[in-house]
């Protein structure tokens, strides 16, 4: 399993996002404000920011927060199962 983090330069909790997700290996941030970002927001339906997804090893949605800052503890959680 690994995090998705979409973030947008001017929203206001996607630095308190990548604050709660800094201890954490393998985390993919995209930007939505750039195509690719705005490409893969799309695919898993985020439409707000901070969104974070634990997604598995083929790509489905596990959990997620969208348009709020994620907890870690149970991100910690999920990736240990």
């Amino acid at each position: 399993m690994h995090v998705k983090l979409f973030v947008k330069d001017d929203c206001p909790r996607c630095p308190a996002a990548k604050h709660a997700l800094r201890d954490f290996d393998a985390v993919q941030v995209f930007d939505v404000g750039e195509i690719d970002g705005l490409a893969e927001a799309s695919f898993h339906g985020i439409l707000a920011t901070p969104s974070t997804l634990i997604v598995d090893s083929a790509g489905v949605e596990v959990e997620g927060w969208r348009g709020e800052v994620p907890d870690p503890a149970r991100i910690r959680e999920l990736l240990a199962q």
